[in-house]
């Protein structure tokens, strides 16, 4: 399964990572970093429809992106639309780096979430160093044990967690966990197949004690349409983030205010 080999490519990056700076450096680092961290948890607790929007060069369901915009004048439209960004560092599959979220850390003050395949500890102090403000976890590639670890990691550095499920056994062990940010990923990362219905039926089994605990719920891929925004709205998710559609489009940030006004008049 794909999964299974970005997984395996990830852990051999990390050893080439770990031999050019070693894993007590990069600690030390990310523990004397003093830049203030942008909170990713109130960007998405706004009033109204929260939008991630995405930096992506490429994934495996998709290929490379046919982006119309280029970088500088994305992160410009960005600013001026979405609420919070997520920016790929995975090299292997999505062609992303850690250069690629530092040039646009320098560039908003839009919060950022690291979007990678994260297993090690290695990669939250990085992510720190680096300029994010939240991390993705996803539960679909760690045991409860790692993912604790790794999320405490994350919340001590004064980094929020985006908890990733796309099953109901991944749903409940996130509850378990008491986790604060959740979310439904539209797409199988096993098989790489997209469902709609996957978030308006996994939001449906939150328990009211998540909402009364500021909980916040994020509908993740597959948004290409009006319909998808309206679809998705009966989950009562907090934030979209949209990925392909905003990367592909003339004009992101006339899209990303459109489906906003979608949402609100739904």
């Amino acid at each position: 399964m794909i999964l299974d080999v970005i997984v395996e490519d990830k852990k051999k990056r990390l050893i080439e990572q770990k031999a050019d700076i070693s894993p007590e450096a990069m600690k030390a680092e990310a523990l004397e970093c003093n830049r203030k961290t942008i909170s990713f948890a109130e960007a998405l607790s706004k009033k109204g429809l929260s939008v991630i929007g995405e930096f992506k060069k490429a994934s495996p369901s998709h290929g490379v992106m046919n982006s119309k915009v280029d970088l500088e004048e994305r992160v410009i439209q960005y600013n001026a639309s979405v609420d919070a960004i997520s920016c790929l560092t995975e090299q292997d599959h999505f062609n992303g780096s850690i250069e690629y979220l530092k040039y646009i850390r320098e560039r908003t003050e839009l919060p950022i979430i690291r979007k990678d395949f994260i297993i090690d500890e290695y990669q939250v102090y990085e992510a720190k160093v680096i300029g994010a403000d939240a991390i993705l976890l996803i539960a679909a590639i760690l045991d409860d044990e790692s993912f604790k670890n790794l999320y405490d990691l994350a919340y001590s550095l004064g980094l929020d967690v985006l908890c990733e499920v796309h099953d109901e056994e991944e749903l409940n062990r996130m509850l378990n966990l008491q986790v604060k940010i959740i979310g439904i990923n539209n797409r199988n990362l096993k098989s790489f197949e997209v469902s709609m219905d996957t978030t308006n039926r996994l939001s449906s089994l939150l328990p009211e004690s998540f909402r009364s605990q500021d909980g916040i719920l994020v509908a993740e891929s597959g948004v290409s349409a009006d319909d998808d925004i309206l679809a998705l709205k009966h989950s009562g998710a907090d934030a979209f983030l949209i990925g392909t559609a905003l990367m592909e489009a003339d004009n992101p940030k006339e899209l990303s205010k459109h489906w906003k006004e979608v949402y609100a008049n739904g």
